[in-house]
């Protein structure tokens, strides 16, 4: 199902947020930097840097539950978009 192809591209790939997040920004018109999106991120009320992005696009940071939310939210994608469920 699904899930199972989302675990194995998480095995196969790796870091499928770091990735979604930077191809959520390019896909912005016009592209969103770093700083874009932790502004609107602010703007939504969670508290978020352009160094903790880069670090989550990195795979240097993990992502919790709450943030994958705010990002979502901010890239105006689905979370199974962000957590690679779909394409």
């Amino acid at each position: 199902g699904v899930v199972t192809m989302a675990i194995k591209r998480f095995l196969l790939e790796g870091n499928i947020i770091g990735d979604r997040v930077r191809l959520g920004r390019a896909m912005q018109k016009p592209p969103m930097k770093q700083e874009d999106l932790a502004r609107e991120i602010n703007l939504l009320g969670m508290e978020m840097t352009p160094l903790i992005i880069s670090r989550i696009e990195k795979n240097q940071r993990h992502v919790c539950d709450g943030e994958l939310v705010m990002i979502a939210k901010a890239l105006n994608v689905s979370l199974d978009w962000l957590c690679g469920l779909v394409d």
